[in-house]
């Protein structure tokens, strides 16, 4: 079977001249550098979250010590989860036709025989299966996420964020075992037609070339190019026309002070508008000292603040900086008894159904002075679409955190 140039387990089955060393190190060294860059800003997008605050927000139950490094979520700088999560997804679709010019390039050892030769290959192969695997799953979870195709066997974020411990981990046990014939490598990086002596990733009779591999690098880099410049729109308002691969490109919805991008319309998440009317809407408010109800005249009433934040997305997607006033989280914590040392807060909305219905913000997120129950945008008050008659806005929080349409809020310790 070995020697069967008919079957993918002969080296001869496999005749592309541009497979070699030269061409895998450097899409190896590109995603060395990338798949580090997604990992991190992954765990940081997760942390975003506050997980370890409340069963709400914790989309990965019984992550155990794969939770180690959480922290408190800070509020500055106010966009820094819109630079995290922009680069994150913009990044990791960049890097698709690498990752697939890679696994290209190594292809023939997915299928070489024997299976193991030592203990080392053993593991080396298996960190590969677990490698590829990984990082196909990875990769193809994000898009659908990122194209809000939810056909996932359960909830996106456990897969997403296991997955990405399984991927990485393999990532890094096969560097481990790949270090000394990388850095043999990376001494002749510069020079293609320097191939080491019995190197298995060149064909044993290669076809005639149709390109070379400085322009299959080309190639890659092209189709990166391009995925790049019709992704990275959606993090900009005035590019978002450009953001062809993206749901969230095209148009704004709508002219005017609330012309700018949502995630979900008041229709979709089941909003009644006779609940969100003048007469029949009030905020609760519990805490240490009992309950208030307050209408949204009355909370017009009390002292009104602005801020300029943007609202960014999970699927990468965010706006500029738009106006918002209203009370400030702190002054309603006051309202129940917290004046000087605001709590944590549980916030529940009107929406009936879908994720995020309610969610849960740390103490220091309550204390920010930009930490807003707003009641205007852009000088005009919110549509029901971006979540009249009130909704949360905070600074540096994942969009899903500021939620719309706000019915109770209960603070205090979570």
């Amino acid at each position: 079977m070995r020697d069967d140039p008919r079957l993918p387990t002969s080296p001869g089955f496999w005749r592309s001249p541009l497979r070699g060393t030269w061409f895998t190190s450097l899409l190896g060294l590109v995603l060395l550098v990338g798949v580090t860059v997604l990992f991190v800003t992954g765990l940081l997008s997760y942390a975003a979250y506050n997980p370890g605050l409340s069963p709400v927000n914790d989309q990965t139950p019984e992550k155990g010590l794969l939770g180690f490094y959480l922290f408190a979520w800070p509020t500055h700088p106010h966009w820094l989860y819109r630079l995290i999560q922009g680069i994150h997804v913009t990044l990791g679709i960049t890097l698709i036709p690498v990752l697939l010019a890679k696994l290209w390039s190594v292809v023939p050892k997915l299928f070489a025989l024997p299976p193991a030769r030592s203990l080392a290959h053993a593991l080396e192969r298996i960190s590969l299966l677990l490698l590829v695997g990984g990082g196909l799953f990875e990769f193809v979870t994000g898009v659908l996420n990122v194209q809000l195709d939810y056909v996932f066997p359960g909830s996106f974020y456990p897969l997403h964020f296991y997955g990405a411990w399984v991927f990485f981990a393999a990532f890094v046990a096969h560097a481990v075992l790949k270090t000394p014939r990388a850095l043999r490598n990376l001494r002749h990086l510069r020079d293609e037609r320097h191939e080491e002596a019995g190197d298995d990733l060149v064909s044993p009779r290669p076809a005639e070339p149709t390109v070379s591999r400085r322009g299959a690098l080309w190639f890659v880099g092209g189709g990166s190019l391009l995925l790049f410049a019709t992704t990275v729109g959606q993090n900009f308002d005035g590019l978002r026309r450009t953001a062809l691969l993206a749901p969230h490109g095209g148009a704004e919805p709508g002219e005017g002070p609330n012309g700018f991008q949502i995630n979900k319309t008041a229709a979709y998440a089941g909003i009644d508008p006779a609940e969100t009317s003048a007469d029949a809407w009030r905020l609760e408010i519990v805490g240490r000292t009992g309950t208030v109800r307050l209408s949204r005249a009355q909370l017009a009433e009390l002292p009104q603040y602005s801020a300029a934040l943007p609202i960014a997305c999970v699927e990468g997607w965010s706006t500029s900086d738009q106006w918002w006033r209203g009370v400030r989280l702190r002054d309603l914590a006051a309202l129940v008894g917290y004046d000087s040392d605001p709590p944590d807060v549980f916030v529940e909305s009107l929406q009936r159904r879908g994720a995020f219905r309610h969610a849960a913000l740390r103490a220091n997120q309550v204390a920010d002075p930009r930490s807003l129950l707003a009641l205007t945008v852009n000088g005009e008050d919110l549509s029901p679409d971006h979540g009249h008659p009130a909704r949360i806005i905070v600074p540096a929080a994942p969009g899903v955190l500021n939620t719309k349409w706000v019915a109770r809020m209960t603070f205090g310790d979570l």
